[in-house]
């Protein structure tokens, strides 16, 4: 039996083994020859904001772990713990050519101002869930995470 060829991914949740969660999956797809695309949006979105003014990336906004623990934190722990990190997982993403977008409607509900900095080592496309729709295969598997 072969599985889909196709993985649509929405990545509402802000915490951050959730949005960690998702990398695993999207990298291991694409890994596997699927075509992958991670939609962002509600709280999610902090994970593709440029650094802020003290160098630390956006995804260190993230809710925290599951754990309790902040973001930082509980990537080192992973990292300790040979568990692929986050900036690993996105770094895969982007060199195995998953599409990123960023929902627009996420952008204004999350209340940032129009042109906030996204990172600058991931490709971004903006678009909204009718754009996302139409870019996910009929034939594809859509989580929501």
């Amino acid at each position: 039996m072969q599985g889909p060829e196709s993985l649509s991914i929405v990545v509402f949740a802000g915490g951050f083994d959730r949005v960690h969660y998702a990398l695993v999956m999207a990298s291991a797809a694409a890994a596997t020859n699927r075509k992958v695309t991670l939609f962002f949006t509600g709280r999610a979105l902090r994970t593709l904001l440029a650094e802020s003014g003290a160098g630390a990336p956006g995804w260190h906004g993230l809710d925290p772990a599951d754990d309790g623990s902040a973001p930082a934190e509980r990537d080192q722990w992973f990292g300790s713990n040979g568990l692929a990190g986050f900036e690993e997982l996105l770094g895969a993403c982007v060199a195995l050519n998953v599409t990123f977008m960023v929902c627009e409607m996420g952008v204004k509900a999350l209340g940032l101002p129009t042109g906030t900095p996204l990172r600058a080592d991931v490709p971004v496309k903006t678009g909204g869930v009718v754009t996302f729709l139409n870019d996910a295969p009929q034939a594809g598997t859509m989580l929501f995470v």
